[in-house]
């Protein structure tokens, strides 16, 4: 194992330790994975918590999802591996993706709500909206298929009561998208319950996805808003 892998499998249980002390995930929920090569990745294993890993945990998979590298721990990758390997599939661009449960996203996957009101710009320039895919079983081919549709559009996605997936360029992308997202879900609440959200007007959102193509220069996919007047 080289020094680069090495880091990654660090990077990757510094992000499983946030994740779980930021109620992104009880017990062992979620996963995480990157690309090493065209048909390598590194990714986290089953039946252990994101807030308890050390890198010898850490599962080396190609993209079949297979072991091809033991660890002294002897550990396997998750089931749901599987919606991480249709994601780098069907987004070349994409090295990194995040699976987790955290807490107000999920619940609006629950209940069926997407966040898509434009109430913030962070929220606008980062993630512009986030849909809801179809329920689909974990550990069969139904939850990566119920991706597919939105995979293009977005980098960040709801999974009908389930959780949400987000991916990026990076690891340190892709958590920072499921964490943007997780507020923005809870400011979507908060503000639910005071009363009702303003959101930012057509022109303003406008001005924003205009700084975010110009300016920002923000990697990734970006959904169509629909703005119209």
């Amino acid at each position: 194992m080289n020094n680069s892998e090495q880091f990654l499998k660090e990077q990757i249980c510094d992000i499983g330790k946030r994740m779980y002390m930021k109620d992104m995930g009880a017990a062992n929920d979620g996963n995480i994975s990157i690309k090493i090569s065209e048909n390598s990745f590194l990714c986290t294993p089953t039946g252990v918590s994101k807030g308890f890993m050390t890198p010898d945990m850490i599962c080396k998979i190609n993209s079949q999802g297979e072991v091809i590298e033991e660890n002294l721990l002897n550990t396997k990758p998750s089931s749901e591996i599987k919606m991480h390997l249709r994601v780098y599939q069907e987004r070349p661009d994409v090295t990194a993706v995040v699976h987790a449960h955290p807490l107000y996203a999920t619940a609006f996957a629950i209940c069926g709500i997407p966040l898509n009101k434009q109430i913030m710009p962070e929220s606008t320039i980062f993630l512009g909206e986030v849909p809801i895919a179809e329920y689909g079983t974990p550990s069969t081919e139904e939850l990566p298929n119920s991706i597919v549709p939105y995979l293009q559009n977005h980098d960040a996605i709801l999974l009908a009561n389930h959780g949400a997936l987000t991916c990026g360029i990076d690891l340190m992308s892709a958590y920072f998208k499921m964490e943007s997202m997780e507020f923005y879900a809870k400011l979507l609440y908060l503000t639910s319950v005071i009363g009702e959200p303003k959101e930012l007007t057509n022109e303003q959102v406008t001005t924003l996805v205009h700084l975010r193509e110009k300016k920002f220069k923000v990697p990734g996919r970006f959904p169509d808003l629909g703005i119209h007047d």
